[in-house]
């Protein structure tokens, strides 16, 4: 029995957990693990109405995520501003919770040029619960806190802790450390009132409610995850410059199929010709940004202290060439 739930130490962050109810579980509780009646004979419907029943639990799960939005934006504009120096955006989940952030931060460094060393991961069970089930990993709270040491959690990062239950004890141990590291603190959950969520100083609750397959959290819940952390990921991202004029201008250009990409996009925003754009583009030695400025007929040294004196925001840097 965990009785973490109830702790008075947990009551942070706006959320108070659930009290507890007589003769009710903890689980029993918690709307991600209920079994809704209306989809009990799903194993006896036609295919087509199983995977229709499948679908709208999709869109419900999108569409949940609506309710959200406003804490997307504050904890993603508290993200960008924390990161605007050289803090560290940090994972911290289990099981599919945690594949699912593994799989959001792991896509910023090609996106948005992002540096690998400033994306971490802290997922219960280590780099091998990826692959495969790990689950009684998920109630270390020892390895949670290994991890906060190894690595050295500080107040310059941002650490995001994901779980569907709200209730992953790894997890929940990883975000409450990092809060009291002095790291900015985000948690993602299903469930509301739940111990993750009050660990945090910006709470998520996605309330997705009972799954079609009753307690199959890599649907629904899993979903509405993924949407959120899309959300405040780009959105971080778009706020720190990466992003301009819709354009991921920060991109790698790792192969052929990228770097004529970013060719097109740097002939797209600087009104050039293609050939212009490419003879830029290679004067800049890759780096969109600065390919844009030349493309434009400012010279080099001109361009690298615009990009410099912008923090490396491309708006800012056409808005003081100009001014």
């Amino acid at each position: 029995m965990v009785m973490a739930p109830f702790s008075a130490s947990l009551q942070r962050g706006g959320f108070a957990p659930l009290p507890p109810e007589p003769g009710v579980s903890w689980i029993d509780r918690m709307r991600t693990e209920a079994l809704s009646l209306r989809f009990e004979n799903l194993d006896a419907w036609s295919s087509l109405e199983a995977v229709h029943a499948m679908f709208e639990g999709q869109l419900s799960a999108v569409a949940a995520v609506r309710e959200v939005l406003p804490a997307i934006v504050r904890a993603g504009e508290a993200a960008a501003e924390r990161l605007a120096g050289e803090g560290r955006l940090i994972y911290a989940g289990a099981g599919t919770s945690g594949r699912i952030g593994v799989q959001d931060g792991a896509e910023l460094t090609p996106t948005f040029d992002w540096p690998e060393e400033r994306v971490l991961f802290a997922i219960a069970g280590g780099e091998r619960a990826l692959r495969s089930s790990a689950e009684g990993a998920e109630d270390d709270r020892d390895a949670a806190k290994r991890a906060l040491a190894q690595l050295r959690v500080a107040a310059r990062d941002v650490a995001i802790g994901v779980a569907a239950s709200g209730t992953t004890p790894y997890t929940v141990e990883f975000v409450e450390g990092a809060r009291d590291r002095g790291a900015l603190t985000i948690a993602i959950a299903n469930n509301p009132g739940v111990p993750l969520l009050a660990a945090a100083e910006h709470p998520i609750c996605i309330d997705t409610g009972p799954e079609v397959v009753a307690g199959s959290t890599r649907m629904k819940a899993g979903t509405a995850q993924k949407v959120v952390l899309n959300l405040l990921s780009t959105l971080v991202m778009i706020r720190l410059g990466r992003v301009y004029r819709g354009l991921m201008v920060d991109m790698r250009t790792s192969n052929a199929k990228l770097v004529g990409r970013a060719t097109h996009m740097v002939g797209h925003l600087a009104r050039c010709d293609d050939e212009t754009a490419k003879r830029a583009f290679e004067a800049a030695g890759g780096d969109l940004k600065l390919a844009v400025l030349l493309a434009r007929g400012i010279d080099i040294d001109r361009a690298r202290t615009l990009i410099r004196r912008s923090g490396g925001r491309l708006r800012s840097a056409l808005a003081e060439h100009k001014a």
